[in-house]
């Protein structure tokens, strides 16, 4: 089992910014892929951003050159700095890891989600 506990959401204005972070328990951190996911009120949950356990990056169209995602595998805690934000960047955020299993096959966990609101 992973347990994850997100911290950083709140209230910030537009243009200012916020740094989400996401604590995970158990081991096996470094070795999985994790992402941060958001969803506003009426829409689906979709991907944010996410980082492999090589470093590889991927990010969502809407955080492409505003959002940074980095983790730190020795304290088993993944990073979102989010810049220029938005009132459309408003939603609840949550962090992921992708766990893969020991005879194929992945197993996802999530973390409790943080609200960000972007408002003046």
């Amino acid at each position: 089992q992973v347990q994850l506990v997100e911290s950083g959401g709140g209230l910030v204005q537009p243009g200012g910014s916020l740094r989400l972070s996401c604590a995970a328990s158990g081991s096996g951190f470094g070795r999985n892929a994790v992402g941060w996911y958001r969803q506003a009120p009426g829409n689906q949950r979709g991907l944010v951003a996410s980082i492999t356990s090589a470093g590889s990056t991927n990010y969502g169209e809407s955080a492409k050159g505003r959002f940074t995602i980095s983790r730190d595998n020795a304290k088993n805690t993944m990073y979102l700095q989010m810049n220029s934000l938005q009132p459309e960047d408003t939603a609840v955020y949550y962090c992921n890891i992708r766990v893969q299993l020991p005879f194929g096959g992945s197993r996802d966990f999530w973390g409790q989600g943080t609200q960000v609101t972007v408002s003046s």
